[in-house]
């Protein structure tokens, strides 16, 4: 496993639309191990195959429950609203507050390439949205209602 570089805000890169996976082997495991090492490393919650340089539609998300590996991603349903402080690993430092949904049903495969529905509420539901919205070309701050202080932050926590 290796760390990769997380791609930055303002590289043209990111708002590409990322290709479906369709081979599920040797290769894909690597990125998928180093994807999850790579974001343990950034202290993040979720982290996209575009954000290191892959167009693939392939993220890994971890809220504390332990790592999900999410291949091919699509939403199966959307309820609810929430309104959620995010971040991005590709905006460091910066946050926002923006409304997702507050629960969110995802249709997608694993590392072998077998399908499953993940369903989740509020900071699962929200890395979802942020996560798969990365694949679509998609930056967080698209959905930002307004960005917050340091300040401001420090006094959320």
């Amino acid at each position: 496993m290796a760390i990769r570089n997380i791609i930055k805000e303002g590289d043209p890169f990111l708002n590409k639309v990322c290709r479906e996976v369709d081979k599920f082997d040797d290769k894909l495991a690597v990125l998928l191990d180093d994807m999850k090492e790579t974001m343990k490393e950034a202290d993040g919650v979720g982290l996209a195959a575009i954000q290191v340089g892959v167009l693939r539609r392939v993220v890994v998300i971890d809220v504390g429950d332990g790592p999900i590996e999410l291949i091919n991603p699509v939403f199966l349903e959307q309820s609810g609203d929430q309104e959620c402080v995010e971040g991005c690993l590709s905006s460091p430092g910066q946050y926002g507050i923006t409304h997702r949904p507050m629960h969110v049903k995802v249709r997608a495969q694993n590392r072998k390439g077998e399908f499953f529905e993940l369903e989740g509420e509020e900071l699962l539901a929200t890395a979802c949205c942020h996560e798969i919205d990365h694949l679509n070309g998609i930056l967080f701050k698209s959905h930002v209602v307004r960005m917050l202080s340091k300040e401001e932050l420090e006094k959320m926590k």
